[in-house]
């Protein structure tokens, strides 16, 4: 089969906490390929890591992240939510891909990453609004359109936003939608995967990422 990508979710949350540091570095030492982060901003505009708009699930505060200052987020979490730059600087020689949670974070990523030297291994995921800004503001970007219907993406949609990727929840991944996306020069990735079994299943069906919270066991059953 031919090799496929790796792409840890939100680090390597089994062993440490989502979208923090040590979970990214976690990933990248168990052998991702790429590191799936989620991006959101405070109200001081600062890039940082999380996926929920709150605290409240992972860090037991209710507030929300658009509401606090970054020197507030830190003092909330007791500095345990990266900022962009960190988690770039901390994933030096893995990929990044960076999942948009609204329109509004594009202008601000993208300048963390070319500020940061990272413009070349990250790549973007997420809100379709967001991702749109993001071509609009760089055409080099490289892009995969989150997609989470069983209809395929409408031809104007691949035509304005120009994905490399067609990024697709994995029990949509069918034969079929694999081969038009493949027709259409585009990769699939897939998310997110945690069975050895659906592992399998989309390895022999022909995607060409699988993003899993599962590292050790996607990269155990790639090498072996």
């Amino acid at each position: 089969m031919a090799a496929l990508r790796a792409v840890a979710h939100r680090g390597d949350p089994y062993l440490r906490r989502e979208n923090t540091l040590p979970s990214l570095v976690s990933a990248a030492r168990a052998g991702a390929d790429a590191v799936e982060m989620d991006v959101r901003l405070t109200s001081d505009g600062v890039p940082v890591l999380l996926h929920d708009p709150t605290l409240k699930r992972l860090w037991g505060q209710s507030a929300a992240v658009a509401d606090l200052s970054l020197a507030d987020l830190l003092r909330l979490t007791d500095g345990g939510v990266p900022t962009l730059d960190e988690a770039l600087g901390a994933l030096t020689g893995t990929r990044a891909l960076l999942d948009l949670a609204l329109p509004g974070c594009a202008d601000a990523v993208l300048d963390r990453v070319r500020s940061g030297g990272a413009g070349h291994r990250a790549y973007y995921c997420g809100d379709t609004a967001a991702l749109l800004a993001v071509r609009d503001r760089d055409p080099d970007a490289e892009i995969a359109l989150t997609w989470e219907t069983s209809t395929l993406p409408p031809s104007a949609l691949i035509e304005e936003m120009r994905p490399r990727w067609l990024n697709l929840r994995f029990g949509l991944a069918r034969p079929e939608v694999i081969r038009w996306a493949h027709d259409h020069g585009l990769l699939v990735g897939t998310w997110t995967a945690d069975t050895r079994r659906t592992m399998r299943r989309l390895h022999r069906a022909g995607v060409d990422a699988i993003t899993t919270n599962r590292i050790n066991t996607l990269r155990g059953l790639l090498d072996g």
